[in-house]
């Protein structure tokens, strides 16, 4: 309309220049589409590998309009993600606070003097044993212990806070991280049981020194590369530093991203005013559809939608309350 623009943003393309995407974002494709009078005012923001639904004010006024209502915790927000294993039924609530603990790597932690942060889970579908060949149930590959987690969950997931990371941390904490998640589903990163359960700050040190040799000295190696029988070559592609500098200003030069690496299993699937004035949905992504082989929900099903919950019945305060 007149106010706003509604994308569904794909994943691997960040929302405003930086680093080395200078021209490749949201907001300059945005402008080369429409000129560059076009000023496009982004009002929430997702992570570069995050994908689904996202807002583009036209004007001053709209921008601020939507950004007050997310800001006051008025909007309800559903995502999608595929995690690792068997995700418990039911609704499982989350309450972790979460810490930032390094901005220049983007690590976050749960942590008991960090800043509150809620969520709520509902399991969308369980494939048991797909992505994960050769495996048999409960057995672990030396090496991979990570692969008793046979299978993979789809997972429907209701921030009621908006902490940097949170689905992620909260769904690593939980035991269940996004399958193809670089930095919280890394076994080099976080050894065999992946930050399971972890809240003290005694090897952070250890965590950021790994986590920085990411993307660097190494590719970042989630281990959903290893559930999909990656070969070496595929993996080989990945981004890291070449050894090698720009002729023209000496900075290090990286090589390309693999196709692995644009994007992680997380989608923001809805937006909706908690007064119901208005809703933005889409479609489950195409990772979230059943496999080849297995039967299971092609759409959002009733059951499974997190936001019809009634949060007082798990004490929770609903969106734009007060926090109990």
């Amino acid at each position: 309309d007149e106010d706003m623009i509604v994308i569904n943003k794909p994943a691997g393309i960040p929302v405003h220049p930086s680093g080395r995407y200078n021209y490749n974002s949201v907001t300059e494709v945005m402008r080369a589409e429409r000129g560059h009078g076009f000023n496009p005012m982004p009002c929430n923001r997702l992570d570069r590998l995050t994908s689904g639904v996202m807002f583009i004010a036209k004007h001053r006024k709209a921008a601020d309009d939507l950004t007050e209502q997310i800001m006051a915790r008025t909007v309800k927000k559903e995502y999608v993600a595929r995690v690792m294993g068997e995700f418990p039924e039911g609704e499982i609530v989350c309450e972790q606070p979460i810490m930032q603990i390094s901005p220049k790597l983007g690590l976050n932690r749960v942590r008991a003097d960090g800043k509150d942060a809620r969520t709520v889970f509902k399991r969308l579908a369980y494939y048991p044993g797909a992505g994960d060949e050769g495996t048999e149930k409960g057995v672990a590959t030396p090496g991979m212990e990570w692969k008793q987690k046979e299978g993979y969950s789809i997972v429907r997931c209701r921030p009621l806070t908006g902490r940097t990371h949170q689905l992620r941390v909260h769904l690593q904490f939980l035991g269940h991280p996004i399958s193809n998640d670089p930095i919280y589903a890394n076994q080099r990163v976080w050894g065999l049981n992946l930050g399971k359960g972890e809240s003290e700050a005694d090897n952070d040190e250890d965590i950021m020194s790994r986590l920085a040799r990411m993307g660097k000295d190494e590719t970042a190696d989630a281990v959903a590369y290893h559930d999909e029988m990656m070969d070496r070559y595929k993996k080989s592609k990945g981004e890291k530093l070449t050894g090698e500098k720009c002729e023209l200003c000496g900075t290090d030069l990286y090589s390309d991203p693999g196709p692995h690496e644009l994007g992680i299993y997380l989608h923001a699937r809805k937006y909706a005013a908690g007064d119901g004035r208005w809703s933005y949905e889409t479609e489950l992504p195409e990772w979230a559809l059943p496999p080849a082989g297995y039967s299971g929900p092609t759409e959002s099903t009733e059951e499974s939608d997190p936001l019809a919950i009634d949060l007082s019945k798990l004490g929770l305060a609903a969106e734009g309350s007060e926090t109990k």
